[in-house]
């Protein structure tokens, strides 16, 4: 990936967030009653969840979090796919930002009012589809991209020729980066959810008068429930992380050692890597290895063919002496 290529990608994801809330401001400050343009209608609609209102049964301090959470794990996945991926895969990076951009449209919605401002619709009065608005268009454009790119340049994205056929090349190295990595995560998850568990306890009971245990089991058991779950995805997450890192780092090593037992073994090839492995001055070290190999070979097939030349000039010779010595005698 080159730098105009990264700029790219990141001016999507914030061009989609950016139109998503200056349409959401027009809508809010023009839009006063249901109206339809042919197929295309306008209605304001507030929606307390996420897509068609699903999670707008929870508590409303819950649900905030709970979601807007989750947006931001989505961006942690988003970083870590573009990092992970192999291949320049540009349509699939722009694809996924736009995606992401929509996604965090709606998401700041119900950090600042709790809600998303829904205002487009499809149809007729009489019958027409759900409210949405741009970040939701605009993550149906972001699917299609996706599913577009890895139809048409799934083979390139990650070729057959790129894969090992075993994953775990260390099993020990790998396995103790996975779990260092999920500890990590752990440890950050303990922390957050400790200030946060704290947090909400102590606002309950400093707003509530009287008894605050009943609200206490309402927000604060289903929350402990939530983060749970959102920390055990965390830390599968940094697993599967850890491996596909710690594999780009182990297997280059395996590779080359492997490279070094055919050469000295006599067995002459190039060391080729992966795309995405670390470590890849290492094919520049190994062809240097086999010049100097080749070098050490030739000068020394020389140096043994050259006694074996004046051997043969000396028999020679000495037949030759030898034959006209027994010519001399006889005549």
């Amino acid at each position: 990936m080159k730098n105009r290529d990264w700029i790219l990608v990141i001016s999507l994801l914030f061009g989609a967030w950016a139109i998503d809330q200056a349409t959401k401001w027009i809508a809010l400050n023009t839009i006063t009653q249901l109206q339809f343009y042919g197929p295309f209608g306008l209605v304001l609609h507030r929606n307390p969840g996420a897509i068609l209102g699903a999670f707008s049964g929870l508590p409303p301090l819950l649900r905030i979090v709970s979601l807007s959470t989750g947006g931001a794990f989505l961006i942690f996945i988003y970083g870590s796919i573009q990092y992970l991926l192999p291949r320049r895969s540009l349509m699939l990076r722009c694809g996924m930002s736009i995606l992401l951009g929509g996604i965090l449209g709606n998401v700041t919605d119900r950090i600042i009012d709790g809600s998303v401002v829904d205002f487009l619709l499809l149809g007729s009065p009489k019958m027409s589809t759900p409210a949405f608005n741009v970040a939701d268009a605009v993550q149906w454009v972001g699917y299609f991209m996706i599913v577009f790119s890895l139809l048409k340049e799934g083979a390139q994205i990650w070729p057959n020729e790129n894969e090992r056929k075993q994953v775990w090349v260390m099993p020990r190295f790998q396995l103790k980066y996975c779990f260092v990595l999920m500890f990590i995560g752990l440890g950050f998850a303990l922390v957050a959810g400790v200030f946060a568990y704290t947090y909400i306890n102590i606002t309950i009971e400093d707003i509530v008068v009287g008894p605050a245990g009943v609200l206490q089991r309402k927000f604060l058991v289903p929350f402990l429930q939530v983060y749970s779950v959102i920390s055990l995805g965390f830390m599968a997450t940094l697993f599967m992380i850890g491996r596909t890192l710690s594999h780009r780092t182990a297997g280059p090593l395996i590779a080359f050692q492997m490279f070094l037992d055919d050469v000295l073994h006599g067995k002459d090839r190039p060391l080729k890597l992966r795309a995405g492995d670390e470590f890849h001055h290492l094919e520049e070290l190994a062809e240097e290895i086999r010049e100097k190999l080749k070098k050490n070979f030739d000068a020394k097939s020389n140096s043994t063919k050259a006694p074996l030349d004046d051997q043969v000039l000396s028999i020679t010779d000495a037949n030759t002496m030898a034959t006209h010595k027994n010519g001399s005698e006889n005549s």
